[in-house]
């Protein structure tokens, strides 16, 4: 790689990370000054934390935050569950058909979910279960995408490892809990941070099936609460959604090494 081409890169990598920080500045700035400073930058400006509290008493939340915790945990849970199980019999059991079933397995990574919301709605109301936390987790209690991810880190156990718990009498479960699970913690790291980011950012179906204050995640409830208040201040929408967007932007940069490394190690292997 030539000079000018590292300098290129180098441009192109400031540029792109500028104009992805920007609106973010832009939203700290508005939401910890008043709202007479929401257009004029003065370094002197006084700071407060009184948009946050507008936000925070113009709407429900505190509901909000529960509802989204029970649901990205809920979520996370059953997918590391069944993406365990799921990965495990793909990885180290042999069975007529096993190709082929990772293979529709796979098939589900190139099926957008916006294509089966119809149906899933028609399946949920059958159920019973609109407006309901259940509803917004049942489409997305499996993964391909985990399956698969497991089921690679998986396949790199040496089997060695399996034939030595055998001897000391381990069955299947006790050898996936023992022996493949604490070796992919890594893994399951790094795609429990990006299916956390998913669920708690998700926002089309979550709108539809939802209808109460009692069962919307915060994505909706910002929603709602920027379109019936359209003639509050910037600064208060902008507090609103820091609030609702800080608990990911906390975890990202608490685990964002163990992240990046946890797909490299993937990548690797």
């Amino acid at each position: 790689m030539t000079g000018f081409d590292r300098i290129l890169m180098t441009t192109g990598a400031v540029v792109l990370a500028i104009v992805w920080v920007l609106p973010l500045v832009y939203a700290i700035w508005t939401a910890v000054h008043p709202s007479e400073f929401e257009a004029r930058f003065v370094l002197t400006a006084p700071l407060t934390v009184e948009n946050f509290a507008k936000a925070w008493n113009a709407a429900p939340f505190a509901r909000y935050f529960l509802n989204t915790f029970i649901l990205v945990t809920g979520i996370v849970v059953c997918q590391f569950v069944l993406c365990t199980l799921a990965a495990y019999g793909f990885a180290r059991y042999r069975f007529p058909g096993r190709d082929i079933l990772f293979s529709l397995v796979l098939l589900q990574l190139l099926v957008m979910p916006d294509i089966l919301i119809v149906e899933n709605y028609r399946t949920i109301g059958a159920l019973g279960l609109v407006d309901t936390i259940a509803a917004i987790a049942l489409p997305y209690v499996a993964s391909g995408f985990g399956v698969f991810l497991i089921r690679q880190t998986f396949m790199t156990v040496p089997k060695e490892l399996d034939e030595a718990a055998r001897i000391e009498g381990a069955g299947p479960l006790t050898i996936l809990w023992r022996v493949y699970v604490p070796l992919a913690k890594p893994i399951y790291l790094a795609y429990g941070l990006v299916s956390v980011s998913h669920h708690w950012n998700n926002f089309l179906w979550p709108l539809i099936v939802t209808n109460s204050v009692e069962t919307r995640p915060v994505t909706v409830g910002l929603s709602i609460f920027s379109t019936s208040d359209s003639g509050i201040e910037w600064a208060v929408i902008n507090a609103a959604t820091l609030m609702t967007s800080a608990p990911l932007l906390i975890a990202f940069l608490l685990f964002q090494r163990q992240f990046v490394q946890s797909f490299m190690r993937a990548g690797i292997k």
